[in-house]
């Protein structure tokens, strides 16, 4: 007659419940690591724009069209980027249980968020105002904010990247990879608002297409 085990002998069955995974099979809620996904995928392509802005520096006169043209096609994603880190610190400040568990930026990093802030919506905003609406006597006064707005905004901006490279590369890709997309919900929504943001600055960049035009003839005659 075969001996049955005692219940306290038996071996557990491990749980399908992880922290990391949830209930096997299934994707987590996106939470912190939703929010880090959609604002490292906006790094990245901030990036790729901004290095291609930087490339129309070299040579102004003759790429002022470009540069006119890149610069309003960042604003769109440039805001949706603020939105996401806004949304990140609130949630932190809160108490949320994912966003306290990520932990907060390095010390250097959440003093210069602000500043970026700040920095970044004075040089977008004078860029407009200088091809837009600007009267010409304030162009004077504005293209002086926008170029000293420019060297404090990229030493800033310089330190961000450099802090947060690791990151960007880490999380950028993973709503584009089938196997990581999975991980977490809301990928497709993600990228919507990406690729939304994206769609909205080559509208505004076509709109300003004729004001940079003119503003071309008349700056440089």
């Amino acid at each position: 007659m075969a001996r049955r085990t005692p219940l306290h002998a038996r071996p557990r069955e491990r749980s399908r419940t992880t922290p990391e995974r949830g209930v096997r099979g299934r994707s987590r809620r996106p939470g912190g690591e939703g929010n880090t996904r959609l604002t490292s995928s906006l790094g990245a392509v901030l990036l790729v724009l901004l290095f291609l802005e930087g490339l129309t520096i070299v040579s102004i006169g003759s790429l002022l069209t470009p540069h006119i043209v890149i610069g309003v096609l960042l604003i769109p994603p440039v805001l949706l980027k603020i939105a996401s880190t806004s949304w990140r610190m609130v949630r932190y400040y809160m108490g949320h249980r994912e966003y306290r568990r990520k932990g907060p930026p390095a010390p250097l990093l959440r003093i210069l968020g602000p500043v970026i802030v700040v920095l970044t919506v004075v040089l977008l905003a004078s860029g407009v105002g200088l091809v837009v609406g600007a009267p010409t006597s304030w162009r004077p006064q504005l293209f002086t904010i926008h170029r000293a707005s420019f060297v404090l905004w990229f030493a800033a901006m310089a330190i961000h990247v450099l802090g947060h490279l690791v990151e960007t590369a880490r999380f950028a890709p993973r709503d584009f990879i089938p196997y990581t997309r999975r991980q977490v919900n809301g990928a497709s929504s993600r990228q919507w608002a990406l690729a939304a943001a994206l769609t909205l600055g080559v509208i505004a960049a076509f709109a300003v297409l004729p004001y940079a035009a003119n503003w071309r003839a008349s700056f440089f005659g």
